[in-house]
């Protein structure tokens, strides 16, 4: 029985392209690439513009491009890594919080949905998501859904709990949306933009130092 090529696409992540694995041990990369990310990420963190009850951060723009840049596997245990180092106390949350506290609160659902957006945005990346600025607008997008769906859902069951005069009037749905949602709409498609337009110039990059061309 012959194989087909087609049934299984070769993956390849940006990452793997820059620094490929005979350069080093594939442990010790791995292991400094997951680092890496999370390191990114707890950078981004500081570029902070507090709002309630949820702040305007630099995060989703490092937790997008490390995913892609990382793929599923390794992007996925790159946030995994950056929340176990909040969880433990380093001050690496929005606003230098740390903690289970940090959560626990308002804004702990779009910190569980890094997650599921890394993994998401990172297979996207490994199938070829990645190269051209439309398909990787696409792809961001893609996994700020899958960050917002947990982070909305976790700040509903917050702010449920308020009595009716905290909402001012309105109803539940509302306040989640302008709480967590329709306020950082425009901040997210200027940082989705900045990481459509990076991912291909780093393909362009690996392309360049192996010689292939542009």
């Amino acid at each position: 029985m012959s194989s087909n090529p087609a049934a299984s696409p070769q993956t390849s992540t940006l990452a793997a392209e820059l620094l490929p694995a005979p350069a080093l041990p594939r442990l010790m990369r791995d292991a400094m690439l997951v680092l890496a990310g999370s390191a990114i990420v707890a950078a981004s963190a500081r570029l902070t513009i507090p709002l309630e009850p949820v702040p305007v951060t630099g995060q989703t723009f490092g937790v997008l491009v490390v995913a892609m840049a990382l793929g599923s596997r390794l992007g996925t245990l790159a946030l995994a890594a950056y929340l176990i180092e909040g969880l433990a106390g380093l001050p690496v949350f929005a606003g230098g919080a740390s903690g289970p506290g940090a959560i626990a609160g308002p804004s702990g659902g779009y910190l569980i949905g890094y997650l599921p957006a890394a993994w998401l945005i990172g297979r996207l990346a490994e199938l070829g998501w990645d190269r051209t600025v439309t398909r990787t607008a696409l792809a961001m997008l893609a996994g700020n859904v899958a960050l917002y769906v947990p982070g909305l859902l976790w700040l509903g069951w917050h702010v449920s709990g308020l009595p009716a005069e905290e909402l001012g009037g309105q109803s539940l749905v509302m306040v989640v949306l302008w709480g967590g949602l329709i306020p950082f709409i425009p901040g997210d498609a200027i940082k989705l933009a900045l990481a459509a337009v990076v991912m291909p110039l780093g393909w362009k990059l690996a392309r360049w130092r192996s010689g292939q061309p542009l």
